[in-house]
């Protein structure tokens, strides 16, 4: 297709990744030069259990222009500081907990990471608890929430944050977006895929009912059957299953328990597996992801009711899947975006992250005048550099425990781990340095903390933490635990803050 000027756009799925897609392709290239058209059909319907995100989704829905406060209310959102894992290093009945938060661990000193610092401190004084010093994992004990004020002198002390929302809402919300910048809805279920008969490229897609769809670019958002990325074009799959063994979720919504709403996501561990729970506005997410080797699906289901925070919403629904990613995620003329393009488990709510990045690596390189195979192949490889990077910081989760008490457990802490991961842990093990490129999605203070929260504590800190004093340590680590506090005291409680965003709406 070199020289062919791209102006016909099918996106073939809905969804939260489906309307993602339309939405950023409606806004960044129009609907004047381009005809957009997506299809989706009522009977096939959508996943719809991602209701967890990280913080780069606000890069997302500022290039659309969404306002936030809008956004809150019509998704039914929470604001969400990172994740707390209850029972990840010792087991699901035993008391350990952590925090990852989104945010920084205390402040750099003397052109080296706090943590080295907070390392010699933590060995000086016995206290563990890194949390004290980050204003996110306190936030969250005390349920507090605030956006920081640009201006005041508090930068530092930033609160950094994502959403918990209804995916379906968030999906329907961004449909009502492209529709009024001139995506054009097509119901309907594909049924045949057509394709040149010389270049193998897609032409059109048939409708059941008769309708016959062209395009010259197709994006498939089809979810794990990968209508045209892999039914049609054959791209592979690479199985991620050896390293990530869940291949199940049993996922149901229930009644918001009473109590507070807390701006956080709990991950807590069980047999098989590990459950989530993740609150919002007007109910709660729970479910189950587990390797159906070590428990039976009708099993896991009961489990998951019986440990409900509140009277459950629906039936459990199992989704069954198989970790790891397309092979080519372009292909022709056809790029995969969500499950369609790959599937890494919900553990640190990458999966519409992943999407994300996808639709902002293919606006950039959008192929205006034709597809060129050097744009394509850089695309492929940039992505997977993008899974590779969250495969590894999920396995640590698992690998790096001290439980031996369950099949599933025991499978986990002895299985072989990529090499790349076993490189960086051994040199946290040995330096407490993090070993983290500038592309990776996962910074240093998200592999300090779910290393040293699951047990991995380094044998060593970086040799200039040495060169104060002990007393000048302790003082300039109490000097950022007061500007940490201040911060923290002029949070409001995060149920409070979401209700004012609501009043908002009603004062209007």
């Amino acid at each position: 297709m070199q020289g062919k000027r791209i102006r016909k756009i099918v996106v073939v799925g809905g969804g939260t990744s489906g309307w993602m897609t339309a939405a950023m392709l409606s806004k960044a290239l129009g609907t004047i030069m381009y005809d957009i058209t997506l299809i989706e059909s009522e009977e096939i319907g959508t996943v719809g259990v991602g209701e967890a995100t990280i913080p780069p989704i606000h890069q997302f829905n500022r290039l659309l222009n969404i306002d936030e406060d809008e956004f809150i209310r019509e998704t039914n959102a929470t604001f969400k500081l990172g994740i707390r894992f209850d029972g990840w290093r010792q087991g699901q009945d035993q008391a350990d907990s952590y925090f990852h938060p989104f945010g920084h661990l205390g402040q750099d000193l003397d052109g080296i990471s706090f943590n080295h610092f907070w390392m010699r401190f933590a060995r000086l004084s016995g206290n563990f608890d890194y949390g004290r010093f980050n204003v996110e994992t306190l936030a969250a004990r005390e349920n507090k929430f605030g956006r920081t004020p640009v201006g005041e002198g508090r930068e530092k002390y930033a609160v950094n944050y994502a959403f918990q929302f209804d995916a379906s809402l968030y999906a329907a919300y961004l449909r009502r977006y492209s529709e009024k910048r001139g995506v054009r809805r097509v119901e309907g279920m594909v049924v045949k895929v057509d394709q040149d008969a010389e270049s193998g490229f897609v032409t059109a897609v048939n409708l059941k009912d008769g309708q016959v769809i062209e395009g010259d670019f197709f994006i498939d958002c089809s979810g794990f059957r990968g209508l045209l990325i892999e039914q049609t074009l054959k791209s592979g799959y690479e199985d991620w299953s050896r390293w990530l063994p869940c291949d199940r979720a049993a996922a149901v919504p229930c009644e918001r328990p009473p109590g507070p709403i807390e701006p956080y996501v709990v991950c807590t561990s069980r047999e098989a597996g590990w459950q989530w729970k993740i609150p919002l506005q007007h109910r709660t997410g729970n479910g189950y992801v587990f390797c159906s080797d070590f428990i039976s699906e009708d099993e896991a289901c009961e489990k998951l009711m019986a440990r409900l925070p509140a009277k459950a919403l629906k039936d459990p629904k199992v989704l069954r899947f198989t970790t790891g990613h397309r092979r080519k995620v372009w292909e022709k003329n056809v790029v995969a975006i969500g499950l369609s393009s790959g599937f890494l488990e919900p553990l640190e709510s990458t999966s519409i992250h992943l999407s994300q990045v996808v639709i902002i690596q293919l606006i950039s390189q959008f192929p205006k005048n034709g597809i060129y195979q050097s744009v394509v192949d850089q695309f492929n490889a940039d992505i997977l550099a993008d899974y590779v990077n969250v495969k590894d910081f999920l396995i640590a989760h698992y690998k790096v425990t001290d439980r031996e008490d369950t099949p599933f457990w025991k499978h986990c802490k002895y299985m072989d781990i990529p090499d790349s991961l076993k490189t960086r842990m051994e040199i946290f093990r040995q330096t407490g340095h993090v070993h983290v490129r500038s592309h990776e999605l996962f910074k240093e203070p998200s592999w300090f903390a779910v290393l040293v929260g699951q047990g991995l504590f380094p044998e060593n800190h970086h040799p200039l933490a040495d060169t104060i004093s002990e007393d000048n340590l302790k003082l300039r680590l109490a000097k950022i635990r007061t500007g940490i506090t201040d911060r923290l005291n002029t949070l409001p409680d995060h149920a409070a803050f979401l209700e004012r965003i609501a009043s908002l709406q009603a004062a209007g």
